[in-house]
């Protein structure tokens, strides 16, 4: 604050529009509870990785309710998916996996 009346206060510099729109999609990827309960429950399994029947029964829902979730996930790259045969594990993705875990504490 400036102690000289009527000077106006300094502010930040603003985030670049660019920067701001790719921000609100990252919170508004998780943002929602089921999409956190999501990540949590994929780090803290032995394999840190889950296919969406494996999350559709821990959370209590229907997979296509997962799987709309997990897809904001991987478009966000929070999540990656790997095909092992007819199963798609998810995983954390190694770039977001800080991001994920300072989320979640």
């Amino acid at each position: 604050m400036s102690s000289q009346p009527g000077a106006k206060p300094r502010v930040g510099a603003a985030l670049d529009r660019g920067a701001a729109e790719e921000l609100a999609r990252t919170l508004r990827a998780v943002a929602d509870p089921t999409r956190l309960q999501i990540l949590s429950i994929i780090l803290g399994s032995v394999d840190e990785r889950a296919t969406v029947g494996q999350l559709a029964d821990s959370l209590g829902l229907r997979q296509p309710t997962v799987t709309h979730h997990v897809r904001i996930l991987l478009d966000d790259e929070f999540l990656t998916r790997q095909q092992d045969g007819k199963l798609g594990w998810l995983s954390v993705s190694p770039s977001r996996r800080s991001a994920v875990e300072d989320f979640l504490r």
